[in-house]
């Protein structure tokens, strides 16, 4: 064990000559094996323990054996309390997930603050074969179904390489101290009804079901190795990458439609759900407007193009405008100025509008648009629904979504970053210049009299 130990940390290459490693010690026999197999091979170590919190006395007394072992044996002892339930309800995740968080990210913390190169946890064979059979059920592709790997960034599993029953056996020859964490034998879990429900028929079937699984999902990652160098062949083609969205080119995906492998790792980034590739499917060949959600993201057919959104809800009340200086405080639309119009007045760059500021009338209103707006384009003398206005301006749903109109008396004054309503143009009779999103002048600009957007 000890030889297959140092042999599986020098060939994924884990550890450089002086690093220091903070071994994350529970008190259970994965981590006490993982602690002594690391004193043993003369390691510069600390170790760090967390108290969940959950189990009363129980955390209590794992943490007394974990802080016993590293005075006994002069190591560098850090730990931390959690209130684990509450995190859980705060941000609405489970027991496990909210433990996971709040674990690994005080372990980097730990090891940042105290001059520690690595972070290295104890799971073991068998955790990565149920994780591959929890991912196989929960059907997560070609990548979740490698496995846990032996290193990500500064993590390192050292004993990836061991069977639950080999460290048992290695824990018992040696005479280690453990705790037993009493939750690890309920099967309400999903990894606990794999581990007692599932691999124990398997191993009647294979015996070495472990080793079996866990080959395969060496193959599965190196597989998914290829799949993830042709798969970037076609992003680099097809995907765009904007402010706030990503644009990808139907033409460069429809020679694909059929390969729904190759389209659930094309599109699996923005799906932090399982994908529903029929939907995906019917999506590319629909109609504009058409769009679809994964949980993280929305997927929007715009014409020949996907365009892909963060999920988010945003949520505008109307703001009421009462003068000038507040209208000069309102982020959306700064920076704003006012101007006297001369013959020296130079146009700014668009996304910058101007209009007659002693045409308006406070307050101002600012809000989303809604269905039965209307206003005169720049340059037009009739009236256009906004609606129609978007769909001659090609805006895809979420621009829609987004776009904010300002109105003054009951009148639309512009399309904010757009366009504004002609009756508020700049004319040879304008005295004072509203300037919103306000930029550099145009260089040659038009006079003030032109047309413009």
């Amino acid at each position: 064990m000890y030889q297959r130990f140092i042999r599986f940390i020098k060939e994924h290459r884990m550890i450089r000559p002086g690093e220091k490693v903070l071994m994350a010690v529970s008190g259970g026999i994965d981590s006490m094996v993982m602690a002594h197999l690391f004193l043993k091979a003369g390691f510069e170590t600390g170790i760090a323990h967390c108290n969940f919190s959950l189990r009363g006395e129980e955390s209590d007394l794992d943490e007394k054996l974990v802080s016993d072992y590293a005075r006994e044996n002069k190591l560098s002892f850090f730990t931390v309390r959690f209130n684990t339930g509450n995190y859980a309800s705060e941000k609405g995740l489970s027991i496990q997930m909210a433990a996971r968080d709040l674990r690994y990210s005080w372990f980097e913390s730990t090891r940042q603050s105290n001059g520690f190169e690595r972070i290295a946890v104890a799971h073991n064979l068998n955790d990565s074969v149920e994780t591959f059979l929890i991912n196989l059920v929960r059907g997560t592709g070609i990548a979740g179904l490698s496995g846990i790997s032996p290193c990500n960034g500064k993590i390192i599993r050292p004993l990836l390489f061991a069977t639950r029953e080999e460290i048992i056996r290695y824990q018992e020859q040696n005479g280690i101290g453990y705790r037993e964490d009493r939750s690890n034998a309920e099967t309400r879990y999903i990894r606990n009804k794999i581990r007692h429900k599932i691999i124990p028929p398997l191993r009647e079937i294979n015996p070495s079901i472990e080793r079996t699984l866990a080959e395969s999902a060496k193959r599965f990652s190196d597989t998914g190795k290829i799949v993830d160098e042709f798969v970037e062949i076609i992003r680099n083609k097809a995907i765009m990458p904007e402010n706030d969205h990503i644009t990808i080119s139907l033409e460069s995906l429809l020679p694909y439609t059929d390969n729904k492998v190759l389209l659930f790792e094309l599109f699996r980034p923005w799906a932090s759900r399982n994908l529903a590739i029929r939907d995906l499917v019917r999506l590319i060949r629909g109609r504009t407007g058409a769009e679809l959600a994964t949980g993280s993201h929305r997927i929007v057919k715009n014409r020949q193009m996907l365009v892909v959104y963060p999920q988010r809800e945003e949520i505008m009340e109307p703001v009421w405008i009462n003068k000038l200086s507040e209208l000069k405080s309102i982020t959306r639309l700064m920076p704003v100025r006012t101007v006297r119009l001369t013959r020296r007045f130079r146009m700014p760059d668009p996304p910058s509008l101007c209009l007659d500021s002693d045409k308006l009338t406070f307050p101002l209103l600012m809000r989303r648009w809604k269905k039965g707006d209307f206003f005169y384009p720049l340059g037009m003398d009739k009236r256009k629904k906004i609606s129609d206005y978007f769909i001659d301006k090609k805006y895809s749903v979420p621009e829609k979504e987004k776009a904010v109109i300002l109105e003054s008396g009951g009148k639309i004054i512009c399309i904010l970053r757009d366009r504004i309503d002609n009756r508020f143009r700049i004319t040879e009779s304008t005295v004072n210049v509203l300037i919103l999103n306000d930029g550099k002048p145009a260089k040659g600009g038009r006079p003030a009299g032109s047309r413009f957007r």
